[in-house]
Order: C-alpha cells, then structure tokens, then sequence
C-alpha cells in the first residue's frame, strides 16, 4: 500500500483517502498504484459493507493527475504502461464487491472528477467545482472520457471537455454527475446517512446486483435481458433472497446472512 492512500475499516465501512493534501491529492503513479490496492484489498474482505473514497484536507477530492510526477520510468514505453496504471484503478472500482461512495470534499477535477464518477454514489459540498481542464494545459482527458460517457449527457460533458470549464456542485448535481449537495459542515453527515442506509440491505445481493450492473452496462439490449435472468436465477437460490422473503411474510426485520 502507498504512503500516499491512507486505508481505514470501522464497523464495515472502509474508508480510502487520498493522502497528498500539499499536492492537492493529485495523482501520482504510487498514488494510482496505491488506490488499486486498497480497492482490491477492501473488496477481498468480508467485513466490509460499503467503501468511502475521499481526500485529505478540504481544498480538494483530487485535482487529477500528477503533472509533475517523474515516477514512471524510463522511455516512452514505460510511461505508457505507467499511464494506464489510471485505467486499471477505474476497472478495479467496477470490479469491487462493496458499494463506493465518493465523498466529495473539495474540487474533483480531471482524474479525479473520473474517481467520483467511477463511484456509485456521490456527495459533494456545496462549495466544490467538478471540471476537465486538462485542455488548458494542451493535454485531452482521454481516459476519463469512459466514465464521462457513462454518467453525464453528451452535449454537457462536452462543453467541459471542450472548454475546460468548471461546474459548480449544484450545476454537476443538476446533471446527474452527484447524488447529494451539503454545507461542508454537513458533509459527513450526509455520507453517513448514505452509508446506513445501504448496509441496512444484504451484501451479497448487493454484491451481486452491482457486479451485474457493470457486467451488463455495454450489452445489447437482448444480450443483457439474457445474462440478468440468469442473475435473478442465482439471486433467488440465495440464503439473503429466502430470508428477506420470509421476512416480509412474516412482517419482522430481515437478519441478512451474507450468503
């Protein structure tokens, strides 16, 4: 695990922080490398209910990626694989078991405007801007181009890509790229809402609803009705989908197994 991401798990919330607050949480490629690791690791874990990623300090969630960083080797070659390094944290957050919940604290911008979007949900205070300005310095936000595609209508994600533009918390919220806006202060109170009320559900459904979100998000619409049948098959063979039917029967709380 890298010095720079700092991994916390209490009563079966993991929290990942990006821990570079002098550098605005930027992305190095031992920071990258680190994020992976902590994805992998919490998602390996069965404790673990629901993931929170953030950033230390309140000044930025992440201001993307490194421009300074001199960490990836020598050659062409190897900055490239470096490069992709980026790509590869966004598959493992699809891959996680857990929910993620990115808690916006301060600007998401480039690679870290892709981090909040990879998330499941997200909460951003309502002082935050969320932008691409990678254009400003003669560069594309290439990679994030994927997330951007699959969470913001074109024409807006456009106007960010194009421009460099910055959206403020409640213009990102209008266009579906958060969930939630709060008074700073509010912030952890709001993420903690968000979090109770997904570990008040079963994890391995949730588990296996999530997984089949992503499995399915670039399949033909028949392709995908065919592989969710098939999930919904193996849902109802859980132990969770018995106790959670029973439950309603019998009008009392479920007690999830996990199983």
């Amino acid at each position: 695990m890298s010095d720079e991401v700092k991994v916390e798990v209490d009563e079966g919330v993991g929290t990942v922080t990006i821990d570079r607050p002098a550098r605005r949480n930027a992305l190095s490629i031992d920071t990258t490398r680190g994020l992976r690791s902590a994805f992998e690791s919490l998602s390996g874990d069965d404790d673990v209910r629901v993931v929170v990623l953030t950033g230390a300090g309140d000044a930025a969630f992440c201001a993307g990626g490194d421009l300074g960083d001199r960490s990836g080797g020598e050659g062409f070659v190897d900055m490239h694989e470096s490069r992709g390094e980026y790509a590869e944290l966004l598959l493992e957050m699809n891959r996680c078991k857990s929910p993620i919940i990115a808690r916006i604290n301060g600007h998401a911008l480039g690679g870290g405007l892709g981090l909040a979007l990879s998330a499941d949900l997200a909460v951003a205070a309502a002082d935050v801007t969320l932008g691409t300005p990678e254009i400003k310095v003669g560069l594309f936000p290439m990679m994030v181009l994927a997330v951007m595609q699959r969470n913001i209508p074109r024409k807006s994600a456009m106007d960010m890509i194009l421009t460099g533009r910055r959206l403020s918390a409640d213009e990102a919220s209008e266009i579906g790229m958060v969930n939630d806006v709060v008074d700073p202060d509010g912030l952890d109170a709001r993420v903690d809402e968000r979090v109770d009320s997904i570990t008040d559900f079963s994890p391995a459904v949730l588990a296996m609803g999530r997984r089949a979100y992503y499995e399915t998000q670039d399949m033909s619409f028949e392709e995908a009705l065919r592989s969710l049948h098939r999930s919904l098959t193996i849902n109802t063979l859980t132990e969770d989908a018995a106790e959670g039917i029973s439950a309603f029967l019998e009008k009392r709380d479920p007690e999830w197994k996990g199983k």
